[in-house]
């Protein structure tokens, strides 16, 4: 080869070297933004739990798997976000419409919270789903559960504390894993809303707000987590 057409391979090498790297970061950069769009982060096993649902049957995680479900920490007298929380859940019930979908709703007042009430507020709310469980069981034992579960839950010693709860929601994959989405600083929001807001990003909450931006982020994972 001669000097001129090696001096010119070398150039060739020299430009197409870099271009091929930035052509690399580029698509690793993209892979990855798109991997935190789609994907969903596993957050830890879903503790173990026992407790009696409104047809007085005992219902564990167990049960459970095989199961995309939700878990959420109500109760039925609540005069504020449950009722907002029960109506997400029944909109969120209505669109997905699969016998692979469940949800775990915990009563944290299981001295009023009976069975046999909570069969009551099951038919108030229109529960459709043999796989909505409404739990009642050992106040000390949930209050327990939901810190395995890292999900507000006021002091059963503090009777200002007592009932009151988080509005958060854990979503439960087949295998009995809480799951979740990356926000767009691609860190895992770890738990949902149940909430209502006064704007569509879902910073102010509101009890009558028109926006449930976390409701619409469920479908959409649930969805995904039941085609897994």
């Amino acid at each position: 080869m001669s000097k001129n057409k090696k001096a010119e391979s070398n150039t060739k090498k020299k430009i197409i070297l870099p271009l091929v790297v930035i052509a690399l970061l580029f698509f690793g950069i993209g892979f990855g933004m798109n991997y935190f769009k789609t994907s969903l982060f596993t957050v830890m096993k879903v503790p173990d739990f026992k407790l009696t649902n409104q047809n007085n049957r005992q219902i564990t995680n167990k049960d459970m798997i095989g199961k995309v479900y939700l878990v959420e920490f109500f109760f039925s007298k609540c005069p504020t976000i449950c009722p907002v929380m029960n109506s997400n859940m029944r909109f969120i019930e209505d669109e997905i419409k699969s016998p692979d979908f469940g949800i775990i709703s915990i009563s944290i007042d299981p001295e009023n919270d009976t069975p046999e009430l909570l069969k009551q507020h099951s038919q108030k709310i229109g529960a459709k789903s043999p796989n909505w469980h409404f739990l009642t069981g050992d106040r000390a034992y949930i209050g327990k559960l939901a810190d395995q579960f890292d999900i507000y839950v006021g002091d059963q010693e503090d009777e200002s504390e007592n009932l009151n709860h988080s509005g958060m929601i854990a979503l439960v994959d087949k295998e009995g894993k809480v799951r979740c989405r990356f926000d767009q600083q691609n860190k895992p929001i770890l738990y949902y809303s149940g909430l209502n807001y006064e704007d569509a990003e879902g910073t102010n909450p509101q009890l009558n707000g028109k926006f449930h931006p976390d409701r619409e982020k469920l479908i959409e994972d649930i969805k995904k987590l039941l085609k897994e």
